[in-house]
């Protein structure tokens, strides 16, 4: 394996981290679940959320004190090459990216269109963003140029940074774009555009924090878009104090350790990237570890990767699962590093969790959320497994099944999935879908935040999930979930994949 450089011409590879594949061997298997009794976890848990936050000033420096600290591992497109950056190191170089962004003219609360891929410069303008309380609009990498024109024009975002690849689609609709009035170039020179790698060379000292405006935890923090099931995409306002939030996606669901290298399965533009290779994961100090793909998805080569770099946690969407264990190389890898696998995005097929524990020895965690929030329902390790249920409600989560009018309802008995706002609203629940006060009202009602999905509730207290409210099936008196079509679907043999 191969490092490489990074933007500012230079490696940042600090010889004395430890190696990638630090985390092989049976010993991470043995270690203790962050939660052993589920029960008494979820009532004693109470959030602690400070008047004034700010993620990157307040929690992710803590961790780079320790100059040697792993943060990140990130693989290049051959899923060989790599590259390696400790908190300290992503921390200095966001605090120069910080004071470029406001030499530029970028101020508290202004929205700028994050556009990178899967590359550490991510993080170092996603964290330099925070620090001076400007907001982050992660954008997928697929988005098309009609894409970017909606995005910035709806949140009349002032700034945009991206990369070479993605120039020429800005560019497209740069003329339509009126609010636009910096582009930065996150790997090179362009005509037009600040040229990042350029400027960080030149820029004079880290910014400190007694340069910038303070940040409460109740200001604009990220946006999000948020299709669903309406033409446009929603913009999903959270506050900053959403990363605290994902305390209990990181803690909980995924069972985070600071020793772990956990790998999650995700565009830089997704929510999940936020659940799985940011927020929580830097907040408890773990090693994040990224793969920037190129082209069709390759189970063979995300096989290697969980090899050969000690992947100690996985989670990918379900497809990327049914794809995996078809894979003629699935049964011959070496996944003696891997303690611990989830997913999430969608309901996860029985079937599918049996051939992969079959072969890894490990059951797969399905956890349940929305751009809207954090990990709200998920299994843990602290209660077995129900094959194809969410679990159970996260620390923090009053989650409970309602009617339309709120109301909860009885075991068994299918309806909203609803998370209580009142009196303590979560601090990972979005603030609002800005600009659209038609949602707002649609999902904020009384005490409770409607997700728009349907479900029920056991005897034992695991969520099952039955689909959108909007796009569950009603067949002769009865209504039946695409998801349980599917699944009986994909326990024929003959069948690989279905959809419903």
């Amino acid at each position: 394996m191969k490092s490489g450089l990074t933007l500012s011409g230079r490696s940042f590879i600090t010889p004395s981290l430890i190696h990638p594949c630090q985390f092989k061997g049976e010993s991470m298997k043995q270690v203790e679940p962050n939660i052993k009794d589920y029960d008494k976890a979820y009532a004693e848990f109470r959030w602690d959320v400070p008047e004034y936050y700010n993620f990157a000033w307040d929690s992710f420096d803590k961790w780079a004190e320790d100059r040697t600290k792993l943060a990140l591992v990130s693989v290049g497109p051959d899923g060989e090459s790599f590259q390696k950056h400790s908190y300290w190191d992503l921390s200095h170089l966001s605090k120069k990216f910080a004071r470029i962004a406001m030499e530029l003219g970028i101020k508290k609360e202004d929205r700028v269109m994050v556009f990178i891929p899967r590359i550490p410069e991510f993080y170092v303008v996603m964290l330099g963003l925070i620090r001076i309380g400007a907001i982050p609009m992660p954008t997928p990498t697929l988005s098309t140029p009609k894409d970017i024109h909606y995005r910035i024009n709806k949140a009349e975002a002032v700034a945009v940074v991206t990369v070479e690849e993605f120039a020429d689609r800005v560019e497209e609709v740069e003329a339509e774009m009126p609010t636009l009035k910096i582009k930065i170039l996150a790997d090179g020179d362009r005509k037009g555009w600040e040229p990042l790698p350029r400027l960080m060379r030149r820029v004079k000292g880290d910014l400190k924090r007694e340069e910038v405006p303070a940040t409460r935890s109740s200001d604009p923090f990220l946006i999000f878009f948020t299709s669903g099931t309406e033409s446009y995409p929603k913009m999903v306002l959270h506050t900053h104090s959403y990363p605290l939030g994902h305390y209990s996606t990181a803690f909980m669901c995924q069972d985070l350790h600071p020793t772990d290298l956990i790998w999650v399965i995700a565009d830089t533009g997704w929510a999940k990237a936020a659940w799985g290779k940011f927020f929580g994961q830097f907040l408890l100090g773990a090693s994040v570890l990224q793969f920037n793909q190129k082209g069709k998805f390759d189970p063979g080569r995300v096989l290697s990767i969980i090899e050969n770099f000690g992947v100690t946690i996985f989670c990918a969407p379900p497809t990327a699962y049914r794809m995996i264990i078809l894979d003629e190389r699935f049964r011959k890898t070496d996944f003696s590093s891997l303690r611990h696998a989830l997913s999430a995005g969608e309901p996860l097929n029985p079937e599918v969790i049996k051939v992969w524990k079959e072969v890894t020895g490990l059951d797969i965690y399905d956890y349940y959320g929305q751009s809207e929030t954090v990990a709200v329902i998920g299994n843990c390790r602290a209660f077995p497994v129900k094959y194809g249920s969410m679990g159970k409600p996260t620390l923090g989560h009053i989650v409970k099944i309602v009617d339309d009018d709120g109301n909860e309802l009885p075991t068994g008995e299918e309806g909203h999935i609803a998370i209580k706002i009142k009196p303590e609203r979560p601090p990972g629940l979005m603030k609002e879908y800005w600009k659209n006060p038609e949602a707002n009202e649609r999902s904020f009602r009384g005490e409770w935040y409607f997700t728009g999905d349907r479900a029920y509730v056991d005897e034992e207290g695991y969520f099952w999930f039955v689909g959108r409210a909007d796009d569950v099936i009603k067949t002769s008196g009865y209504r039946v979930s695409p998801f349980e079509v599917e699944s009986v679907l994909v326990e024929h043999p003959a069948v690989a994949e279905a959809a419903v």
